[in-house]
């Protein structure tokens, strides 16, 4: 298959298309990842379409309204330019995976020039869902009437909406969506950065790890307060400072973002991972913490129930949202298992690799052969 991958940054496009490309399809990836970073994570030089010359000024923009109302502003206008710019560089193709947000007029030209099919991938909950949620935000991660329409002209233009667990999917088709247009495709993990790791040395301290942006969507405020009923546990956090205060108790420790490389280093050292999220698609540090051996407690709202397939029992507890107290409970319960010191933790065991960025290439080749064949059909009638 002819495939183009559309997007802003990263995300996990480039693993999608590296992994792509090697099951021997033709792969082109259109981004402002610049070609020293795409190579960097094994995407071919062949495969690598820059755009950011395209965007010089908006760009700009970005880097100078980073917050709030304006940064919103920046942003958007970006994408737009993004997304004209796209819909020109595109070459023939067979299929278009496109972020969501980002990809209006792109997915309506390649549809039109090409009669490609298109996937729209939507990492978080329906934009209407979301905004809902975050709408209750004390701090600036808000949903602009903007952005609200963007996405939705974006799930009417694609002919499938690509969504990665099913809390997710759920919110699509609670508000209409017709589930026949949904993928569901859960993110894989580099296994060969993320191995199992040994438990921490034994001793009578235990450790939580939290992963991520220190803020209000994902329910740092709730995880402190589950903390506090369990004494004489640590918390470390790894990541960003965000729009919620770091706790200044005992036993609570922060340290800024590292590279993903790094990561295993600090989960080696936890338990379990904690992540009490209001709203997340589905949050790849869950994922690299299983890998490890780590438990995992979580909220509905993560994506982590979907982690289960395959792996250890037990080895995932998910509570509802802003509910400090089942948080807490499930972390005591998490918590008060030891593993065997000395021996690596492997929660994944067997079906280790169906957790990988290749099976997650493999599920999403599968669904797009079956795209065509239905489109060729169709046509046929």
């Amino acid at each position: 298959m002819r495939v183009a991958l559309l997007t802003s940054g990263r995300f996990f496009f480039l693993d999608l298309g590296r992994e792509l490309a090697a099951r021997g399809h033709d792969v082109r990836v259109y981004s402002l990842v610049p070609p020293y970073r795409t190579a960097r994570f094994g995407l071919p030089k062949q495969c690598n379409r820059w755009l950011g010359q395209h965007v010089v000024p908006q760009f700009a923009l970005t880097r100078l309204m980073k917050t709030g109302a304006a940064g919103r502003w920046a942003d958007e206008r970006m994408l737009a330019a993004l997304d004209h710019a796209a819909a020109r560089a595109i070459e023939p193709c067979d299929v278009l995976i496109a972020l969501s947000g980002l990809s209006i007029e792109s997915v309506d030209r390649v549809k039109r020039k090409y009669g490609a099919v298109t996937f729209l991938d939507r990492g978080s909950r329906h934009i209407l869902s979301q905004r809902e949620i975050l709408d209750s935000s004390p701090g600036n991660d808000k949903v602009s009437a903007r952005g609200v329409y963007r996405e939705l002209v974006g799930y009417g233009l694609a002919d499938y909406v690509t969504v990665p667990s099913g809390h997710v999917l759920d919110s699509f088709v609670e508000r209409g969506f017709a589930r026949d247009r949904l993928f569901q495709n859960p993110f894989g993990v580099a296994l060969d950065v993320f191995r199992a790791t040994p438990p921490p040395a034994a001793g009578p301290t235990r450790t939580i790890i939290m992963a991520g942006n220190w803020s209000w969507r994902k329910g740092c405020d709730v995880l402190v307060k589950a903390w506090r009923m369990l004494p004489g546990v640590r918390l470390l956090h790894v990541g960003p400072r965000g729009d919620l205060p770091l706790p200044t108790d005992p036993g609570f420790e922060h340290v800024d973002t590292v590279p993903q490389h790094k990561l295993p280093e600090y989960y080696a050292q936890a338990d379990v991972l904690a992540l009490a999220s209001r709203e997340e698609g589905l949050a790849l540090v869950q994922v690299q913490a299983l890998a490890c051996g780590l438990k995992l407690v979580c909220t509905t709202r993560t994506g982590g129930e979907d982690l289960q397939r395959g792996a250890a029992p037990g080895s995932i507890i998910a509570v509802p949202p802003d509910d400090h107290v089942a948080l807490a409970d499930a972390l005591r319960q998490a918590l008060a298992e030891r593993s065997t010191p000395g021996v690596p933790r492997d929660r994944l065991g067997s079906a280790r690799a169906d957790y990988s960025w290749a099976a997650y290439a493999a599920r999403y080749e599968t669904r797009m052969l079956q795209a065509l064949e239905a489109q060729k059909a169709a046509g046929a009638q």
